[in-house]
């Protein structure tokens, strides 16, 4: 099982890409995993939304059978 984690604008610079494949069975531990790997993400995870599908789900949601994590920081401006 494979999710494609992508990130966008601060989350891409914190990660220091903008996507990679990742293993974690569960949204939660993604959540860690991603920090583990990427400590500077550990600033701002906290306030990006966390997208699976496209929609917003629990920590403990299960990651099999997904297509796409995205991983959006706040956006100023409107």
């Amino acid at each position: 099982m494979s999710v494609r984690v992508r990130y966008f604008a601060a989350a891409a610079d914190a990660a220091g890409t903008d996507a990679e494949d990742r293993a974690e069975p569960t949204l939660a531990a993604l959540r860690s995993g991603v920090v583990a790997d990427h400590p500077a993400l550990g600033g701002i995870l906290d306030r990006c939304a966390v997208l699976v599908d496209g929609t917003r789900h629990d920590d403990d949601a299960a990651l099999d059978g997904v297509t796409h994590v995205d991983v959006l920081p706040p956006f100023a401006g409107g």
